[in-house]
């Protein structure tokens, strides 16, 4: 026995080197050690004690049972044979199954070895169907300890990834839907434990995204990064919670309804404790995303979550007036303030009037001042209904910009900038007041975009007037992400930032162009529908530095705004400063791509054409907005380049015109080379004039085909008035995947960093 308990020992230290190459590593704060775990006497016992004291009835401590010797090296020789690669795929079912077998009875010991749960993982991920089922049916009585221990949540973990591909043949699901049954009715019984408890809290959430039939480590529904929140706040992308972009699997809908439901039932008595503790807060947060849509279900759960009692629920009293103060109170809480922002985003629209009236209306500035309170005030806001809720909320947040920004709480006017933009409403007094909040009257206007792009070294300045641009300072995220907002509104609002904008020091813009957050700003410029002539006297001050500029990552992107912005002259100067790091621009990642949109090549090699080119565009742009634009659009038919970008928010249709243009240009392209090959005498003359009498046909046909579907269907603002909305952050979220920089929205926000 001796030499078996040696043999075993020197398994346990290779397997324990194994493990420490990161197979054990948890996930961030959902997976730290903490809550819950196994004591110094064998039994499961809470580690801190909770703020509040359960009501519910305590779950009886288990004795914890050591493997005994001949068990751990029976498994430690199964480790062995199954870790090879001399086993084929028949032969392994074989072997996982009759070790599962052995297993019978001993699941908790096992399941809560350091060593031997490894093994047991490795066995579930490679055992069929039948076996699966019935080692958990057989540990079914002892999951909720498995669950809340560090190896063996794991274990279960992994169970429940082998059972989301067994779900998916229709000839087992009977089978795998009795066996998460009875989990379930088992954990029911007690759920405020497992909830609760760092590694259980992680197996719950798993079991909901395996009913709900999501991917079982899904970002969106475990927990979404604060990065994500911000960008769909400020409508930067698309909310994910509608089911875009979530691929969806067979799933088991009424065992997730009664699992959700007795939940609550059982738990009902302990909400005050759900409410605050961290890991049942993560957990009550999964359900209402996994449930968003379905409103009779989350009719039932969010008035709990409020503090309603139940026989008020049935009366159609959702908010008791007695419990406003306390909510109050609780959004100061950190799991609680997660909380409520999943409960705004969830919420059914008259739930979100009642809490909207009832509980934020009249403590809006209150909540807004607290570390933690004011992310709740950012998710009621960027979830505004409607126009009169913007109103409501600007009548009380509006005042009080500058106090806000003084408490570092500009995620709050970030949010209302861009509801008011989502809601086309109150956006010149949401610009006239952050102006005014960081500039005075009695100061001139060009300092508000450096302050706003410095937020914090400005509001941390005791002497505010004497303020100067900091050098070699990150420019604050936030800030930025303001700036970018309020360029989206229409230009008559924002003249005071094109005048800031436009008027900084040319050192000053170079330095705002290499930081990844005033990169952002400047393309934001660029493409707003501020005139040419502003657009162009920034561009100017970046004459020299385009190479410079180009050989970065996110630089790349403004010198391609900065093209698109200019007129001939500045794009020949663009070309000329990318030629001359060209060589070196197509040795980086991004460089190939950027050469390919402006053609550089072409001008390189034939500059005349490229001319052509850029001209035979620009007058097919003018000629197309000419007929189909807006009266905006025709207004600013005067400028030299018609900038694509600025246009984001028109239709796929003007889009799809567009990319005809550009293919027709193309053609012509093609033709006019082929022409220098054939005859080599007098065909670049030949060529240009069959290049431009080809465009001059190509554009003409285009406008006959669309003054056709013009007549047939309507103005094509009429008919493409419901996609305006969806198209900006499509262009964005397209060009988020696009790019690869690292920026502030790369970092997620957490509650730590208090903004």
């Amino acid at each position: 026995m001796a030499g078996e308990d040696n043999s075993y020992c020197r398994r346990k230290k290779d397997t324990r080197r194994k493990a420490a190459k990161g197979h054990r590593e948890f996930e961030g704060d959902h997976r730290q050690k903490g809550l819950y775990g196994w004591g110094p006497d064998g039994t499961v016992k809470p580690e801190k004690p909770f703020k509040h004291k359960s009501t519910s009835e305590p779950k009886t401590s288990r004795l914890r049972k050591q493997v005994d010797p001949e068990t751990a090296k029976y498994f430690s020789e199964i480790a062995n044979v199954i870790e090879g690669n001399e086993v084929d795929l028949e032969e392994r079912l074989v072997i996982c199954g009759n070790a599962l077998e052995e297993a019978r009875g001993k699941e908790l010991e096992l399941a809560t070895d350091y060593i031997i749960s490894h093994t047991l993982q490795a066995l579930l991920e490679g055992c069929d169907v039948d076996h699966l089922c019935r080692f958990l049916q057989s540990c079914a009585k002892d999951f909720p300890y498995i669950a809340m221990d560090r190896s063996g949540s794991h274990v279960a973990e992994t169970a429940f990834k082998s059972l989301s591909l067994h779900l998916q043949d229709k000839e087992s699901y009977t089978l795998v839907e009795e066996t998460l049954a009875t989990i379930c009715k088992v954990i029911v019984v007690n759920p405020v434990d497992v909830m609760c408890n760092c590694y259980g809290s992680h197996v719950i959430r798993s079991l909901l995204c395996l009913c709900k039939g999501v991917p079982l480590d899904s970002p969106e529904f475990h927990a979404t990064k604060s990065s994500t929140v911000l960008a769909e706040r400020l409508n930067f992308r698309p909310p994910q919670l509608d089911g875009n972009g979530v691929p969806h699997q067979q799933g088991l809908p009424e065992l997730l309804n009664f699992f959700v439901l007795e939940m609550f039932k059982c738990a009902q008595k302990d909400i005050a404790i759900l409410q605050v503790e961290q890991y049942s807060s993560l957990v009550l947060q999964t359900v209402l995303k996994l449930l968003a849509g379905h409103d009779e279900e989350l009719w039932h759960i969010i008035p709990l979550l409020l503090g309603c009692k139940k026989e008020n629920i049935k009366e159609g009293n959702f908010v008791e007036i007695d419990e406003v103060r306390s909510i109050v109170d609780l959004m100061k809480e950190t799991a609680y303030s997660h909380l409520m922002e999943v409960i705004l985003e969830v919420a059914p629209e008259t739930l979100y009037n009642e809490i909207f009236t009832k509980v934020f209306r009249n403590s809006l500035f209150e909540v807004s001042s607290h570390h933690c309170g004011n992310f709740a005030v950012q998710a009621l806001v960027s979830h505004a209904r409607c126009q009169g809720q913007v109103e409501f909320i600007w009548e009380e947040l509006g005042p009080k910009f500058k106090d806000l920004l003084e408490m570092g709480r500009s995620g709050v006017i970030a949010s209302l900038l861009a509801a008011s933009q989502r809601l086309d409403t109150h956006a010149q007094k949401c610009c006239q007041a952050l102006a005014a909040a960081v500039c005075p009257a009695s100061e001139p206007p060009k300092c508000i975009v450096p302050r706003i792009l410095f937020l914090e070294s400005y509001f941390c300045c005791e002497d505010k007037s004497n303020w100067t641009w900091p050098r070699g300072v990150k420019m604050h995220v936030l800030g930025s992400l303001i700036l970018q907002t309020v360029f989206k509104y229409l230009s008559g609002f924002i003249q005071p930032y094109v005048s800031s904008i436009t008027s900084m020091e040319t050192d000053h813009v170079l330095e705002a162009a290499k930081d990844a957050g005033g990169a952002r700003v400047i393309e934001a410029f660029l493409s707003s529908n501020a005139s040419k002539k502003h657009k162009q006297r920034l561009v100017v001050k970046l004459r020299g530095h385009f190479g410079e500029l180009a050989m970065h990552p996110s630089g790349s992107f403004t010198v391609e705004k900065c093209f698109t912005a200019s007129n001939v002259s500045l794009r020949e100067t663009i070309m000329h400063e990318l030629l001359a790091v060209r060589t070196e621009l197509s040795k980086t990642k991004h460089g190939p791509h950027l050469l390919r949109r402006l053609d550089v090549d072409r001008f390189a090699a034939r500059p005349d054409q490229w001319r052509l080119k850029q001209s035979s565009k620009e007058s097919a742009y003018k000629d197309f907005y000419a007929t189909f634009g807006s009266k905006e659009t025709q207004s600013s038919k005067t400028d030299s380049f018609v900038d694509p970008s600025y246009h984001s928010s028109h239709p796929n249709s003007v889009k799809a015109m567009r990319k005809e243009i550009d293919q027709c240009l193309a053609s012509v392209t093609k033709l006019n080379v082929s022409g220098h090959k054939r005859h080599p005498e007098g065909a670049e003359q030949g060529s240009e004039k069959f290049s431009k009498q080809a465009l001059d046909e190509d554009v003409l046909k285009i406008k006959n085909k669309e003054s056709k579907k013009k007549k047939n269907y309507g103005s094509i603002e009429h008919a493409t008035a419901a996609a305006r909305d969806k198209e900006p952050s499509q262009s964005v979220d397209k060009m988020e995947k696009k790019r690869s920089r690292k920026d502030g929205l790369s970092k997620p926000f957490t509650k730590k960093l208090k903004v």
